[in-house]
């Protein structure tokens, strides 16, 4: 299952108001906001991103649920092995938010 996703822009305001309006007849909500980034979701869990960032990882980011660990681990180094590019091995990322571990591809 997707957790997030993450889509980098070059109109941030303008992305803003179309989405904001495109979304809300499925709900969808503004629940952060701020100068470089605003995150849209439902019942107070954003799923979707947008950011002005530029980013190694390109115009989108994708993030998959995992239900530990040691899965996190193991798709890094699958993705590894089908040739993905490392961007960031498996840790704890407490910036994200508390517990927070993943890995990046």
């Amino acid at each position: 299952m997707i957790d997030h996703v993450t889509i980098r822009v070059s109109d941030l305001e303008a992305t803003k108001k179309f989405y904001l309006k495109a979304l809300e007849p499925l709900g969808y909500k503004l629940l952060h906001d701020d100068a470089d980034f605003f995150g849209l979701g439902k019942e107070n869990r954003i799923d979707t991103w947008f950011t002005t960032n530029p980013s190694k990882s390109g115009p989108v980011h994708i993030a998959w649920k995992a239900d530990s660990k040691e899965v996190v681990d193991a798709f890094y180094n699958a993705a590894l092995e089908a040739g993905g590019q490392d961007n960031g091995a498996p840790g704890t990322h407490n910036e994200y938010h508390e517990n927070y571990y993943g890995a990046f591809v």
